[in-house]
């Protein structure tokens, strides 16, 4: 226990001084910017086994320990078919990181085997799941791992393969759970800080367990990476710029615009979406990335 004590303790004072500038401002930033937290809110932490959520955790833990802003806090993990070997490493990490999870239990890679679109019916069926369980224990937000890139990512999808204009949004009301709430706290910070975090640390990681995908190879939204990277060997800002776009739209410049719903975070980021068209397939290609760790 003393040894754990003392990673915990390292990891925090890191994140203020060595992460300071990379990781601990641009997520405080994104805390404050979007009011992420409120008095007495009751945060579920979603934790995947992924980097994002492990550091997702610590942050969130942290803040919790020096905010004025009085919050609690529940490190939420859902087992949806792991192997044992899988859910061991997921609580060895946990334990190293002193973060007591309230696991649950589903059999979503059993039932998405055989459907057409696997990571679209898993995203929102874990997603379901995620907030049921929250509700159940108290909680009216939770918080996902999601970062800049996922964000930039979302964009592209979007532009390229649904000829619609979306952005992921940092917060946002949950249709289906109402009175709930999804946060994404890591919203601004960029996702190779996160892997010199995780590296840093050793911090085993589990890249998703799910059989189906690792038969595929990521799909459109590993292309989108990939397209990322290379335009960010010449123009290192093109992430960060994509995403600031999402808040700077011109609607004197477009063909034209559909609102979907009344979002009550107008003053947070603009809630618009462009075109009349939009594949479902593509659609699908968006939705999967939003259970991404």
């Amino acid at each position: 226990m003393q040894q754990t004590d003392r990673l915990t303790e390292s990891m925090e004072h890191a994140l203020t001084t060595r992460w300071r500038k990379t990781i601990w401002r641009p997520f405080l930033s994104a805390m404050q910017r979007y009011q992420m937290t409120q008095p007495h809110d009751r945060i579920a932490v979603c934790i995947s086994g992924g980097k994002d959520s492990w550091l997702l955790a610590v942050c969130l833990r942290l803040l919790q320990k020096h905010s004025n802003i009085p919050f609690e806090l529940v490190f939420l993990t859902m087992d949806p078919g792991f192997t044992p070997e899988k859910r061991a490493k997921l609580l060895e990490t946990a334990r190293r990181l002193e973060l007591p999870l309230h696991m649950f239990e589903t059999d979503i890679f059993r039932i998405i085997q055989d459907v057409k679109s696997p990571c679209h019916v898993c995203a929102s069926m874990r997603r379901g799941n995620l907030y049921h369980e929250a509700q159940k224990l108290g909680c009216n937000k939770i918080a996902l791992g999601h970062h800049m890139d996922d964000a930039a990512e979302t964009v592209l999808l979007g532009l390229l393969y649904g000829g619609e204009f979306q952005a992921m949004l940092p917060k946002l009301y949950s249709r289906n759970f109402p009175g709930m709430q999804l946060i994404r706290p890591l919203y601004q910070v960029r996702e190779a800080r996160i892997i010199s975090w995780q590296r840093a640390y050793a911090l085993p990681i589990m890249a998703c367990a799910c059989r189906v995908t690792q038969r595929e190879d990521g799909g459109k939204r590993r292309e989108m990476k990939t397209l990322l990277a290379q335009i960010e060997q010449t123009n290192p800002h093109a992430v960060s710029n994509i995403v600031l776009s999402t808040t700077r739209v011109n609607l004197n410049t477009v063909l034209g615009w559909r609102e979907t719903r009344t979002s009550p975070l107008r003053s947070c980021m603009q809630d618009v979406l462009f075109s009349q068209n939009m594949d479902d397939n593509a659609q699908e290609m968006i939705d999967s990335g939003d259970a991404s760790d």
